[in-house]
């Protein structure tokens, strides 16, 4: 393994180094030296840039969560645009990147890598997902395209779970088919969409 060789940003090389393993191989094959030995650096890099291996997936994880609320502001800013369906599966399909969903699978399977991302209630990732598509859809409201007395966090909570059995039962790096999640977009939202933006 080279260890004199200068790394412009060592954390990303280690992050895009723990998301191929996890697309190739799952959660389960994610260890220190698997990422180090992707990322072609020695095994003492990560222990350099980390206090432990669960401080670095605890990190992964939370730039995770910086680029969803990068999507939240695209989200935000798309309210008004073409139909609240098309822009909730757009939403979605994003969201549940291969990455995400295996990532998912990590906090939920590991207790001390959930205890160290635990800010609040819920499942790391899924909140903040979830609190994206309710400040989403409340901007829709406040439009008037969806109904006035829509429950947008019972809703976004809805979608999110739907949308992650979709997700989640798929072989690893395959998507549900297109058809499936719109129409559960669309059974989900059927109650509160304005009849004119189905």
């Amino acid at each position: 393994m080279p260890t004199g060789v200068h790394l412009r940003d060592v954390r990303k090389q280690l992050f895009d180094a723990a998301e191929r393993v996890l697309l190739r191989a799952g959660p389960n094959a994610l260890t220190s030296r698997a990422v180090t030995t992707e990322a072609d650096v020695a095994k003492g890099v990560l222990h350099r840039h980390f206090a432990d291996f669960d401080d670095f997936l605890a990190e992964l994880v939370r730039d995770r969560i910086t680029r969803l609320a990068d999507q939240a502001a695209l989200l935000q800013a798309a309210a008004g645009t073409r139909t609240v369906a098309e822009n909730v599966v757009d939403a979605l399909i994003e969201l549940f990147d291969p990455v995400s969903v295996a990532l998912t699978g990590l906090i939920f399977f590991r207790d001390e890598l959930r205890a160290r991302l635990r800010r609040q209630t819920g499942l790391p990732v899924l909140t903040e997902a979830r609190a994206m598509l309710s400040g989403y859809l409340s901007a829709e409201r406040e439009q008037g395209r969806i109904a006035v007395d829509a429950e947008v966090d019972s809703l976004a909570l809805s979608l999110i779970g739907a949308a992650h059995l979709l997700f989640a039962g798929r072989r690893r790096g395959t998507l549900p088919d297109h058809g499936e999640l719109a129409k559960m977009v669309h059974t989900v939202l059927a109650d509160v969409l304005q009849r004119r933006l189905l």
